[in-house]
């Protein structure tokens, strides 16, 4: 009687093995395909140059505190709706021209703005002025 007890146990326990081990694998693919698109979206994201409302631009004035990080520059454009998320602003600084170089201010912006003529123009970039870029 034991042996059949010990036979079921142990089929059992290969049962829940085989269910945790398949458990396990379609997690590991989900969480992987999850990865895949939230990086790809990223990537859209930072390359896609995308003016908030090129339409129907409304002009914005922002100030720049002294010793901001980009981060906290993104976080005010983002607030005032010139930028769609910080994180890929900061990105989009980093592999800019201009890394490093955005000045403190008073900025005047329109929502027509791309994340590259805001960098551009917080960079201090003279030849902004009468471009389309």
């Amino acid at each position: 009687m034991s042996s059949i007890r010990e036979k079921a146990g142990k089929i059992s326990l290969f049962i829940a093995g085989s269910a945790f081990r398949a458990a396990l694998t379609v997690l590991i693919v989900v969480l992987l395909i999850w990865l895949g698109r939230t990086a790809y979206d990223f990537g859209y994201q930072v390359f896609n140059e995308r003016a908030m409302d090129p339409d129907q631009a409304k002009e914005v004035t922002v100030v720049i505190p002294e010793g901001s990080s980009v981060y906290q520059i993104g976080k005010i454009l983002k607030s005032k709706g010139l930028i769609e998320n910080e994180y890929v602003f900061v990105v989009q600084e980093m592999i800019s021209n201009y890394h490093g170089e955005l000045r403190p201010g008073t900025y005047s912006f329109t929502t027509a703005f791309t994340p590259t003529k805001i960098i551009r123009k917080l960079a201090g970039d003279e030849e902004l002025e009468g471009t389309d870029g």
